[in-house]
């Protein structure tokens, strides 16, 4: 099971838990919305020292990255004579505030992909990299994929944990994923009395302004303008939903439950 999340301390009254996807779900999610990482291995010019590159990636089934790299570069040269490396995923910031961003580190080998594999890969990736077609059967280049070992996940501010790497490759990303990005825009153009209501009833907070960070299946996260500043808190939907409709429905049911 994924490691224990760790919190911030907390003193005050006993409030309720809010159902959230797993850590494996949210770096399976957090992989899936990105196709570009920094590939961290080991330099051979100084021995022990870890080498930075920007990597495009694709994902396989079990969620491994693979990689579709050169001979002649630096990182493909340190993988040949080792393959440990790290890769790290982040999201953009929802706030302005880098620290605040979800993101992920993937530990493990990465091994040239044997010929049988090829032509499975070579679809995945370019599917999510459609550009490489005009370079992916040059002789020069080869397919990688990074066997993980281990893998740490940070939420934010205080969320982070580590992850198995089995209950990583039985995740999958959030349903919501792809749509997120058109909810957040929708709600916090149009609904900010509604975030504002929704933070009183289910929160107890009142709030001047309030924008929607974060949503996915189980719930979603506001950021509020308050009297003693800015707060965020999560609020459960009151079932999962898999859809933009399915969204939108649950969100008019409990800001009209509110309302009542």
């Amino acid at each position: 099971m994924s490691a224990t999340p760790r919190q911030h301390a907390y003193t005050g009254p006993a409030l309720p838990i809010i159902p959230e996807p797993t850590h494996a779900e949210r770096a399976r999610t957090l992989l899936h919305l990105n196709s570009i990482a920094t590939l961290s291995t080991l330099s051979r010019k100084q021995p022990g020292f870890p080498f930075g590159s920007l990597m495009p990636y694709a994902l396989d089934p079990a969620g491994r990255p693979i990689f579709l790299i050169s001979n002649m570069a630096m990182h493909t040269q340190n993988l040949k004579a080792d393959p440990r490396a790290s890769l790290f995923v982040t999201q953009p910031s929802p706030d302005g505030n880098p620290l605040g961003a979800s993101r992920v580190t993937l530990i493990g080998n990465v091994t040239q992909i044997p010929d049988p594999d090829k032509p499975l890969v070579r679809d995945l990736y370019l599917a999510r990299h459609e550009s490489s077609k005009y370079w992916v059967d040059f002789t020069d280049f080869s397919f990688f994929r990074m066997d993980i070992l281990d893998l740490y996940f940070v939420g934010g501010f205080g969320v982070m944990g580590w992850v198995q790497p089995s209950d990583y490759a039985h995740a999958h990303p959030d349903p919501l994923a792809n749509f997120a990005r058109g909810i957040l825009d929708h709600m916090n153009a149009d609904h900010q009395d509604s975030m504002i209501l929704l933070a009183r009833t289910h929160a107890q907070i009142e709030a001047s302004e309030a924008s929607m960070t974060a949503v996915d299946r189980l719930g979603f996260h506001l950021r509020l303008k308050t009297n003693e500043g800015f707060k965020g808190t999560r609020i459960a939907f009151p079932h999962q939903v898999t859809t933009p409709l399915e969204t939108r429905t649950a969100l008019v049911q409990m800001v009209q439950a509110a309302r009542a």
